[in-house]
């Protein structure tokens, strides 16, 4: 077994190599001056298993992708698995007007025409892996996330849905924590915008954190920071699998949050936890 990581990937990569104690390949990737990639594997992967790692988002990350699986596809493998941490466009799985593309879809068409299984981390419809003919498995680091909000010196004593869709994400993380859990009520305006409804929960004076998955412009999650805040809440963290952190979110949130975190599926500032074992778990299952 080898790993070959993208550039979007290259620290979870690693924490994966680590786990299932193989090599990672030495992979040339570079831009020409007009942006456009270039990728070379300098290892000789013939009769390897080979794990592509590769978050595809921005959009430049997809078309490395599909750079990295035409290098592969050189050499005579066992097997090839595309792990995408983050599974970019992966959100729209349905058409909700006529003519109009559905992501996921269009994604799992040209994933699977090198790939022999994938994998991601949390996605956001779970839906959108139907599309893949070849097999697609989604696992979670919510329980990773809750092992490191054990080691603060504060520990959360609950966790808050930010909406009835992250129950059981929550769920797993207060079951780490041996903590209470609740969510709380949301209608979404727009893209950007969203009505939370609050909840008759209990956290004043305790130490609280809001987990999700994905946190893209942040307006979920500080609505719900600010009102745990005004519940008489003494700390509330914030933590998600993936960190977008669209425009200002990251700063929006650290002027609520007392604590801003997330995982290394996509490299932030923030990413002090690392989905590498979940994901190391998965591909294990995935090779039999």
């Amino acid at each position: 077994m080898i790993v070959v990581a993208g550039s979007a990937s290259r620290k979870i990569a690693h924490g994966i190599c680590e786990v299932l104690s193989c090599d990672l390949a030495n992979v040339e990737i570079k831009r020409f001056p007009d942006g456009e990639a270039y990728v070379r594997i300098d290892d000789d992967l013939s009769g390897e298993d080979v794990i592509v790692v590769q978050t595809t988002y921005p959009d430049e990350n997809i078309v490395e992708l599909f750079l990295i699986h035409d290098a592969v596809r050189e050499f005579k493998l066992n097997s090839m698995i595309t792990v995408a941490p983050y599974f970019g466009y992966g959100r729209q799985d349905k058409k909700f007007k006529d003519g109009e593309a559905v992501s996921a879809r269009a994604m799992a068409r040209h994933i699977e025409m090198d790939a022999d299984a994938f994998i991601t981390v949390d996605v956001h419809s779970p839906e959108a892996l139907s599309y893949f003919s070849i097999k697609a498995n989604n696992t979670t680091a919510m329980g990773v996330i809750g092992e490191y909000l054990t080691s603060l010196r504060e520990m959360p004593e609950m966790v808050i849905a930010p909406d009835d869709g992250a129950i059981e994400r929550a769920k797993i993380v207060a079951e780490k924590l041996d903590a209470d859990w609740d969510y709380m009520e949301k209608v979404r305006i727009d893209g950007e915008n969203v009505e939370i409804f609050p909840k008759n929960v209990d956290v004043e004076g305790k130490v609280v954190v809001v987990v999700d998955d994905i946190i893209s412009t942040g307006g979920t999650m500080a609505k719900a920071g600010e009102i745990l805040k005004a519940f008489g809440a003494k700390k509330v963290y914030s933590a998600c699998t993936h960190g977008i952190f669209a425009k200002n979110a990251l700063e929006r949130l650290r002027n609520v949050f007392d604590v801003v975190l997330s995982t290394d599926t996509i490299e932030r500032s923030t990413s002090l936890i690392s989905a590498a074992r979940p994901i190391a778990t998965a591909i294990k299952n995935a090779l039999g």
